[in-house]
């Protein structure tokens, strides 16, 4: 059986995500967002365990809560497609903080932060509603038997 997320950690990592983008968005620094962007590239292109929030959430909070039933588990493949697009508009904010384009800089870290906040708060991962989206008008490719 593939490896599935518990969502509660895929929130714990939003919650810390949304502190860095708005810190990004209150001080306008590139170098801030350029980290979170590396974060988002990790995952969405190397692999999910490399998330160190990730890691802080599967050491030290999921030991203190209650096993979360495997039908309750996550696909990971929706959240590496919304890490994927968090790592789109966390480039954009980067390069438009960096050469000083500070409305597009701030436009796109705002809607970053917007989709982060969604998932945090309450659950409702934007990229992974996109990613169910494209997949049904770009099916995965049916093994050959």
């Amino acid at each position: 059986m593939p490896a599935t997320l518990d969502p509660r950690g895929v929130r714990f990592t939003a919650a810390i995500t949304c502190v860095i983008l708005a810190i990004g968005l209150v001080t306008g620094s590139w170098r801030v967002l350029a980290v979170q962007t590396v974060l988002f590239a990790l995952c969405a292109f190397v692999g999910m365990g490399l998330n160190p929030w990730g890691a802080v959430y599967r050491s030290a909070v999921a030991p203190r809560l209650p096993a979360i039933p495997q039908s309750e588990r996550e696909d990971p493949a929706p959240v590496r497609f919304s890490q994927g697009v968090g790592f789109v508009f966390a480039v954009v904010a980067t390069a438009g903080y960096a050469l000083e384009w500070t409305v597009l800089g701030t436009v796109a870290n705002a809607l970053a932060l917007v989709a982060a906040l969604l998932n945090a708060a309450f659950g409702y991962c934007l990229g992974c509603q996109l990613y169910l989206v494209l997949r049904r008008f770009a099916p995965a490719k049916q093994e050959a038997r």
